[in-house]
């Protein structure tokens, strides 16, 4: 009787072991899944810029710091590798292109351009996508993490080497309030 108590035990431990190991794994997948769209999302945006700077230098040849700023972001980003990485390159495109697109304010004629209405639309488009990625990603990681800091599962987590994630966050400027002047 004995016997059956203690490989029952065991049976019911190798259960638990494997189903939370299993769940480390899907956490940590859906975190790689949801950073991969960002990464998507991210390239889109990435890809939309020359076009947009190409239009906007036809009207703004006086405004050169602008667009080496909007260029130099853009290759950041590019070049990121990891969330940390994307997450400050992609604020600092960000920036870039408000700054862009208030020097777009002085040109009436670029403004009323079909190309640069368009390519206003498919960024503003790509950064709603941007921020749903974001949400997504940022939950899966907080799912992992809550695993990997919450006991029993931390166990399993440190015995194979699960490492914490870190969240894509908004820089300080992202969080200010826009000035809107009418």
């Amino acid at each position: 009787m004995i016997t059956y108590i203690v490989i029952g035990v065991i049976v019911i431990l190798a259960l638990w072991f494997f189903t939370t190991y299993n769940s480390l794994v899907t956490l940590r997948n859906r975190v790689r899944e949801a950073w991969s769209q960002i990464d998507v999302q991210l390239k889109r945006r990435s890809s939309l810029i020359p076009n947009l700077v190409e239009a906007v230098k036809g009207y703004a040849k006086h405004e050169k710091g602008v667009l080496e700023e909007v260029t130099k972001a853009r290759t950041a980003l590019m070049g990121a590798k990891n969330p940390g990485e994307a997450a400050s390159a992609n604020n600092m495109l960000t920036g870039a292109l408000k700054s862009l697109f208030a020097v777009a304010e002085n040109y009436p004629q670029l403004r009323a351009s079909e190309n640069f209405k368009q390519l206003q639309e498919e960024i503003s488009d790509t950064e709603t996508k941007v921020a749903a990625s974001r949400q997504f990603y940022n939950t899966n990681v907080l799912d992992l993490n809550n695993s990997l800091e919450t006991i029993p599962s931390a166990w399993v987590g440190q015995m194979f080497g699960f490492q914490k994630e870190e969240f894509f966050k908004a820089s300080e400027v992202e969080k200010k309030d826009i000035e809107v002047k009418f």
